[in-house]
């Protein structure tokens, strides 16, 4: 305990003299974050400089490996970081897929080869990844996808197409499911890829949401040659690997029940409704919705603590991170759905320069997606019946 609190005055010493005050400030919409990558622009000096003096202490992904540019840290000691930069407020100095989802699949599945290519360079946000999972007729069912792999000498040939790729126009790599046994049982043919986004016979093609913006794409593969060296694990042996990332993908998914915006629900409410002479928010109904809220968000963050603690002691249950995907996305929603209850009419402008160009009215409905996005909330409850509750089969 005694090196813990000596290790947290260490750390908030450090942030103190090194986080800018910008990066203290709430984010501003997905735009104002840093995602990195070879095509990435910084919006200001600070959150180079910011993202530069975290990714040099390994702090960017604090608890990988130093010789994989993390920063060595025990679980204690990370937890300890991201309180310490919570209290202050400062900014997550890069997030990524590969920090997510494709580094801790690395870690696990990967050569030491590919990890000493790969991890450093997420560590530093030099390389941004997109997920190429869901195609137009696997979505829920992901076993059924049909891109093709075919050996040809050193390389695979891929041919297909996947769907709702996020940030693929923007990425610089994908991981990639692909099928590389055509007479085996859907589960047991598949195999993990990963290959650039420039490479020849690669393609995206944003899709628009009911929002007006989207970060998906529909992406095309066109007798794209891969290296055999860019296979994760055994060939064949992709759904493995593909299940565990899908558990850090749900967790990521979920978190956003926790997730702050820039000020909290009550506070949102009482500036755009008012106070009644008691100091309290001015709607009554409103107000016990929100309050009801605020509840389960602390009730939930608390929980996501509970399970990390569990999962580093190695004693947390792989489905329950469905448990988070589907609470959190819910919670997300009613988030939202408070939010534009409360700015009322004004929540509903979608141009101009005093709403950011609809922010608010954009983000309730991007919220929409959160419940489908990761496995559908209906595959979410079938999991938890089945995994966790131990319900039979209907």
């Amino acid at each position: 305990m005694e090196d813990l609190n000596a290790f947290r005055k260490e750390v908030r010493a450090w942030l103190e003299e090194n986080c800018p005050s910008e990066m203290r400030q709430p984010v501003q919409g997905e735009d104002d974050i840093c995602w990195g990558g070879r095509r990435f622009v910084f919006r200001s000096e600070a959150q180079r400089s910011w993202m530069q003096r975290m990714a040099d202490r390994g702090w960017t992904v604090p608890e990988w490996p130093r010789e994989y540019g993390g920063g060595g840290l025990s679980k204690e000691r990370g937890k300890v970081l991201r309180q310490e930069m919570q209290d202050l407020g400062c900014r997550a100095p890069l997030q990524s897929f590969g920090i997510w989802m494709l580094g801790p699949a690395l870690l696990k599945y990967g050569s030491e080869e590919q990890k000493r290519r790969f991890l450093p360079e997420i560590a530093r946000g030099e390389i941004r990844w997109c997920q190429g999972y869901s195609e137009p007729n696997a979505g829920s069912d992901l076993a059924s996808l049909q891109t093709r792999a075919e050996e040809q000498g050193e390389h695979f040939i891929v041919n297909g197409q996947k769907t709702w790729t996020s940030y693929a126009d923007k990425a610089d790599w994908i991981f990639c499911l692909v099928r590389t046994d055509f007479s085996a049982k859907k589960h047991t043919g598949i195999s993990f890829l990963l290959f650039d986004m420039e490479s020849p016979g690669v393609s995206a093609r944003p899709i628009t949401l009911i929002s007006g913006k989207s970060p998906f794409c529909e992406t095309f593969f066109d007798n794209v040659k891969v290296p055999k060296e860019n296979l994760v694990g055994q060939p064949n042996g992709g759904w493995e690997i593909a299940k565990y990332l899908l558990t850090h993908e749900r967790e990521m998914i979920g978190a956003v029940g926790d997730r702050a915006v820039s000020r909290p629900l009550g506070a949102f409410a009482s500036a755009a409704i008012g106070l009644d002479a008691n100091g309290r928010l001015d709607e009554p109904m409103l107000r016990s919705q929100v309050a009801m809220f605020e509840i389960d968000e602390a009730a939930f963050r608390l929980t996501l603590e509970r399970t990390s603690d569990l999962a580093r002691q190695g004693r947390g249950d792989p489905a329950f991170s469905s448990v988070l995907k589907y609470y959190g996305a819910e919670l997300n929603k009613r988030r939202h759905e408070l939010l534009m209850a409360a700015g009322g009419a004004d929540a509903l402008e979608w141009d101009g320069e005093r709403s950011r160009d609809g922010e608010q009215a954009r983000a309730w409905l991007r919220t929409k997606a959160n419940s489908i996005e990761g496995g559908t909330s209906e595959v979410q409850l079938n999991i938890i019946a089945k995994r966790i509750l131990g319900l039979p089969d209907a």
